[in-house]
């Protein structure tokens, strides 16, 4: 029987292997880091920081025939870290107060850090200017005034940070939208309000 003729042996290019022993590294590389943020997770086991307000009331609610309001108002907003193994971070927060979608006061904080497992008081004594109503902005004003009960909005927004050692850090947006009912006699109120992620 006789024997089959095979062509020219092929060999295989020298740039095909080297893209091979590329994609086995990256693909290598990815899995160990994967391993490595895993187990970073699961020792660290993270939380995200929150903000939340503690507790609120109103000092002076002055509403004139000239459609005039003042708004004289305390709030206390806690930054928490329940992380224990990380410190957090908190950048760019800034909440805006409104009455019936009118403009109060901008509430401010520079850049901060939270140690870990602890919780930080903001403290805010905001005090509006002279502020011009509509007629139907002064309506809403009387009925607080009538009601004994004004009702503010908190709303906006933080944005936190923090570091995992070897695993890397991570960000998180936290936005606040907070309800306040406010006692026109000055007593405390707190609210049940914190951030979502």
């Amino acid at each position: 029987m006789p024997k089959p003729v095979l062509g020219p042996e092929r060999r295989t290019n020298p740039l095909i292997w080297c893209v091979a022993l590329l994609c086995t590294f990256i693909t290598l590389a990815v899995i160990v880091t994967g391993i490595i943020v895993f187990i970073g997770f699961i020792i660290v086991r993270p939380k995200v920081p929150q903000m939340s307000v503690r507790s609120a009331n109103i000092d002076t609610f002055a509403y004139d025939m000239s459609n005039l309001l003042s708004i004289k108002v305390s709030i206390v907003i806690n930054a928490e870290n329940d992380n224990v193994k990380a410190h957090a971070t908190f950048y760019d927060t800034l909440y805006t107060l409104y009455f019936h979608d009118v403009k109060v006061a901008y509430l401010r904080a520079d850049p901060f850090d939270v140690l870990k497992n602890t919780t930080i008081q903001l403290y805010y004594p905001v005090e509006s200017t002279s502020i011009a109503l509509t007629p139907q902005e002064g309506a809403n004003a009387e009925v607080a005034l009538n009601q004994k009960l004004v009702g503010l909005d908190l709303k906006g927004s933080s944005k936190t940070r923090w570091r995992l050692g070897l695993v890397g850090s991570v960000k998180f947006w936290l936005h606040l939208n907070c309800k306040l009912k406010l006692p026109l006699d000055g007593s405390t109120i707190y609210p049940k309000c914190s951030t979502k992620s």
